[in-house]
């Protein structure tokens, strides 16, 4: 049931950001190359029926242009011998991203992955949105795959630059992400089981985020 990944249901979307969240300086309008220097991340704390205690983890890329999310326990299903609240699963992850000082950074786009197995009938959805901490959430994302359905799915939220919400210079911030998966079971029989996840069985489904660079004033 488990297989590579693949873009059958690949979908892009832009993310809708409100005004007041844009940067207002022209130079924000440039992205830089990544820092050199290491970049850490930990999950500090984590909540939600989707991602159970230590079931989620994150880590950097060796270039630093983006970072992952494995989650080994996030499936939300319905019909057949489903409980009534499996149809909806969330996850609110809390992280410390550590980056080189006199840098900055935004998150230019996400790519959410994971396998469905939607009855004829069926739908599933997986939305999600981010932000720092302390700062104005990003309007969540939504997209819908259909059953009849066997397979892997992707989707990319991409984030216009002039539109880029930039982790203020010099201040630790948590970066907060927020995913929901849900499925209906419309019009297909009771008796099947439809399931969407985010899928880490074999280690290679992750959620990535990619990262955009600035430096700091006076860097």
């Amino acid at each position: 049931m488990r297989k590579g990944l693949a873009v059958s249901a690949a979908c892009l979307s832009a993310l809708t950001l409100t005004a007041g969240m844009a940067p207002a300086a022209s130079a924000s309008l440039k992205a830089d190359p990544p820092p050199p220097g290491r970049i850490t991340l930990q999950v500090n704390t984590v909540n939600g029926s989707g991602c159970p205690a230590g079931t989620a983890a994150v880590a950097a890329s060796s270039d630093n242009t983006a970072f992952t999310v494995t989650y080994s326990d996030y499936l939300a299903q319905t019909g057949g011998s489903s409980k009534p609240t499996d149809f909806r699963k969330n996850c609110q992850l809390s992280l410390g991203v550590h980056i080189p000082q006199g840098f900055t950074y935004a998150i230019a786009s996400a790519d959410y992955r994971g396998f469905a197995s939607l009855a004829d009938g069926a739908s599933g959805l997986e939305r999600a949105n981010y932000y720092h901490q302390g700062m104005q959430q990003s309007t969540p994302v939504s997209h819908t795959v259909r059953g009849k359905y066997s397979d892997n799915w992707q989707f990319t939220d991409r984030t216009p630059v002039a539109e880029l919400v930039w982790k203020p210079c010099g201040e630790e911030r948590n970066f907060n992400i927020n995913t929901e998966l849900r499925v209906d079971k419309g019009t297909s029989s009771p008796d099947e089981t439809s399931f969407m996840s985010f899928d880490s069985t074999d280690g290679s489904v992750k959620t990535v985020y990619h990262f955009a660079w600035k430096k700091c004033p006076g860097h």
